[in-house]
Order: structure tokens, then C-alpha cells, then sequence
């Protein structure tokens, strides 16, 4: 992890999905440099559909600044990931800029995707799925 010096502001923000959490670090900057989890975006998110999910935010709104993303996540699968990685971009934009907070709640990036696995129940095989049913 890279060492902050007393010139360096950065904005953070926390983003979640599923079981995966990311934490998005946000440095303006001269040029636009993605990191997760000390990979280049190419690398981490092998699938274009990925890499665009989690940039989605700067795809909507028009920013003056370029900004160097750093972010750290965990948990979950690649998605869950990728959908962390954008409501945690979203956050970082609207602490950074409010006035962007109307745009980005348009599109749903700032809301916290609440669905999850229902759990297994006792008696079925999975959470509603039930044994197949005999006569005899």
C-alpha cells in the first residue's frame, strides 16, 4: 500500500454487494489510473461487462478532474465485486461533489443492492426447494 504524504487528499468511501465489500480511494490527479487490489483493472476484471459495471459512474457524469482509483475489495464472487467496486466509486464522487449525487441516484448507484442468498431451511434441500414428494 502506498505511503500518503501530507500533499496527497484522497476521498473514501465504503461500497457493498452481496458478501463483498470495497473500499474506493479516489486521488485527482493528471492522469486516470485504476487499481483493485493492487492489480490493473484489465487484469482483475478479465470481462469487459466487469471493468464497465465497476466505472459506470464516471461513464455517467462529466468530471473536470481525472482521478487515480485505488481500490480494496473483498469477499464475495467477481460480480458481487464489480457492483462494490461501483457503489463505492458512487460514494467517493458525491463526498467529492454533491452536486453530482442527483445524477449518479438516477441511474441507482447509490443504493446499496440489498439482495442476498436466503438461507437453507431444515427439511428442504435448498432455501424453498423441498424434497420430491412420494404417495407411498
Amino acid at each position: 500500500m502506498a505511503t500518503k504524504t501530507a500533499s496527497e487528499k484522497y476521498i473514501e468511501a465504503v461500497g457493498r454487494r452481496k458478501t463483498a465489500t470495497a473500499r474506493a480511494r479516489l486521488t485527482p490527479s493528471s492522469s486516470t489510473k485504476v487499481t483493485i487490489n493492487g492489480k490493473e483493472l484489465e487484469s482483475y476484471f478479465p470481462l469487459e461487462a466487469l471493468r464497465t459495471t465497476a466505472l459506470e459512474p464516471f461513464l455517467k457524469v462529466s468530471l473536470p478532474t481525472p482521478f487515480m482509483v485505488s481500490v480494496r475489495v473483498t469477499g464475495g464472487g467477481i460480480t458481487g465485486q464489480a457492483d462494490a467496486t461501483r457503489h463505492a466509486i458512487s460514494r467517493a464522487l458525491v463526498a467529492y461533489n454533491a452536486e453530482l449525487r442527483d445524477e449518479l441516484k438516477k441511474h441507482g448507484f447509490l443504493k446499496r443492492d440489498p439482495r442476498a442468498k436466503e438461507r437453507r431451511k431444515y427439511g428442504l434441500k435448498k432455501a424453498r426447494k423441498a424434497p420430491q414428494w412420494s404417495k407411498r
